[in-house]
């Protein structure tokens, strides 16, 4: 079964319950229209990072104060900043589907979410193999929003990618991001090969969290 799939029946709540055929079929011909109607773009940045006594994370501007996600970039002292998204046109399928049949669209949200990890995944394991060269390797992605890493620093983050411009990602003032199918994420760059770059949710303490692998 492809990852994609897995992901898919994951995010619908099957977790190890076996999916019925209609189930498999929803799925397969949502990731059929997500692929006619997805245009996924990324950006990304490399910034040193330093850490204040009291063990503040600084990066750029930025001042984080997150035990999390220091635990998450222990030995870093670069960091990529990371965002992407599948564009409006995942936006308006969710939106047409839900007016015609809410079973599909959950679906569809479903396969998207799935859709867009893939697409991390792949930009972070190209960006992985470009700074191996240089024997650097990458920690777990780490988005705001994980652990006590506070949603709010979407904003600054988004700022220094300069999203607006570069793949069309904006924000509301509660936070949202506009295309939804879009996330943004802290990279370690440690010296040291250390876990899985792409599999995060060890990096996590939201140990009740519905979607935890």
């Amino acid at each position: 079964m492809e990852k994609k799939i897995r992901e898919a029946l994951r995010y619908l709540g099957y977790g190890r319950n076996a999916a019925d055929d209609r189930t498999y079929a929803l799925i397969e011909d949502a990731f059929a229209n997500l692929k006619k109607e997805a245009g996924p773009r990324s950006v990304s940045r490399i910034f040193d990072m330093s850490r204040t006594e009291d063990g503040r994370i600084l990066i750029g501007k930025m001042n984080i104060e997150s035990r999390s996600l220091s635990r998450n970039l222990a030995g870093c002292s670069q960091i990529v900043l990371f965002g992407a998204t599948l564009g409006a046109g995942v936006d308006r399928l969710i939106t047409r589907t839900s007016l015609t049949d809410m079973a599909k669209a959950v679906v569809v949200q479903a396969c998207a979410a799935a859709l867009l990890e893939e697409y991390c995944d792949e930009c972070q394991l190209s960006i992985g193999e470009e700074l191996r060269k240089e024997h650097l390797y990458l920690r777990p992605r780490f988005s705001p929003g994980y652990g006590d890493f506070d949603i709010s620093y979407q904003e600054p983050l988004m700022r220094m990618l300069d999203c607006a411009k570069t793949i069309g990602l904006t924000m509301t003032d509660s936070y949202m991001m506009t295309p939804t199918k879009s996330v943004t994420a802290v990279i370690g760059i440690s010296p040291v090969e250390d876990r899985c770059p792409v599999e995060g949710c060890e990096a996590c303490d939201k140990t009740d969290c519905a979607y935890r692998r």
